[in-house]
């Protein structure tokens, strides 16, 4: 009776043992398991679970506040293979790659100076802070304070080739030019009139409580802007040399004085969110400091002249950084051009 209760105690110290070794094996495993899940999480798609777990009694779609979404643009794929279509994706290509039709080598004119419409409107102008189109169809025709008048969307393109693209317009009845609108209208269709969207224009940055400065934005242009744009800010073309990969930021290829980008408050606010390549309105790679600095310090550099005497018929319009007189205040040019601004924006 001993011997076989002695036997079975041992059968079952066998058995805890097996089990014991059983359970330390898995745990290793386990460990394994997750020392390699690690290793490769980076590139390891996990499916979103949130709507498998809902609570299955729920058919409730939940609300989405469209304030707080960033505009998205319509996709250029759900075009329809009509006339229409074709002439808004021909648009599209003039936009993304303006100097290869209209530039100085253009295949249809030699209108323009070689930049993109694209290199100020980013992604075509589809992109969140990107200086987009979002809001073009829902706000033209409109009267613009900087000529005094009413313009419409062809007006507004015209505009951009005369001032950033430092050349002349296609003809408002041309193929390219009715192309180009209809795109940039399309791009913003989905807007209604008088809608705020996230994302359109570009993206606001705090006021700096001292002037912008040249020096320190050359130190910032050499650590972040140099390798793209060059140290001497021509940027660099493609292989054919037909349009630039990277733009000029000054210079007689560049956009001229009477540019929206001349003014620094908006380059500034369009390298915040979109510079060194990379960086988005989420993601910035500058602080606010850096890009207020680098934008004086790109356009202190000489860059080609436009006629800008008809600008701002009614001069107290005129922006706070416009870096041209005669001005309804006090304040010099210099510091309208470089700041400090907020003693200039407390005076209006």
């Amino acid at each position: 009776m001993r011997r076989d209760h002695d036997k079975e105690f041992g059968r079952l110290l066998i058995k805890l043992s097996n089990l014991i070794g059983l359970s330390a094996l898995t745990t290793f495993l386990l460990l394994i398991i997750v020392v390699i899940f690690h290793l490769t999480s980076a590139n390891t798609y996990l499916p979103d679970l949130s709507q498998v777990f809902q609570n299955d009694a729920s058919d409730e779609v939940p609300k989405i506040i469209e304030d707080d979404e960033i505009w998205k643009a319509p996709d250029l794929a759900s075009l329809p293979a009509t006339p229409e279509g074709d002439q808004i994706r021909y648009g599209n290509e003039l936009v993304k790659n303006t100097a290869q039709y209209l530039g100085p080598e253009g295949s249809v004119l030699h209108i323009s100076n070689g930049m993109n419409c694209q290199n100020c409107h980013l992604d075509a102008g589809t992109k969140p802070f990107g200086n987009n189109y979002s809001l073009v169809a829902s706000t033209y025709p409109k009267v613009r304070a900087r000529s005094g008048v009413e313009e419409d969307v062809t007006r507004r393109v015209a505009d951009c080739f005369e001032r950033s693209l430092n050349g002349t317009a296609p003809d408002k009845d041309s193929k390219e030019m009715q192309a180009m609108v209809a795109y940039i209208q399309w791009v913003g269709k989905d807007v209604k009139k008088g809608e705020k969207v996230k994302g359109s224009g570009l993206m606001d940055i705090e006021m700096l409580d001292r002037a912008a400065s040249p020096e320190l934005g050359k130190a910032v242009y050499i650590q972040k802007c140099q390798v793209c744009h060059g140290e001497d800010g021509q940027g660099i073309k493609s292989a054919d040399s037909s349009e630039y990969t990277y733009p000029p930021l000054w210079g007689e290829h560049s956009y001229n004085d009477g540019a929206g980008l001349y003014r620094i408050s908006n380059f500034a606010k369009y390298v915040k969110a979109n510079m060194p390549l990379g960086a988005t309105y989420d993601k910035p790679q500058l602080t606010d400091e850096q890009a207020w600095d680098v934008a004086a310090y790109i356009n202190t550099h000489p860059r080609p002249k436009k006629d800008i005497s008809k600008d701002w018929p009614d001069i107290s319009k005129k922006p706070f950084d416009n870096p041209f007189g005669p001005y309804t205040d006090s304040f010099p040019e210099q510091q309208h051009k470089y700041g400090p601004f907020k003693p200039i924006l407390a005076a209006k």
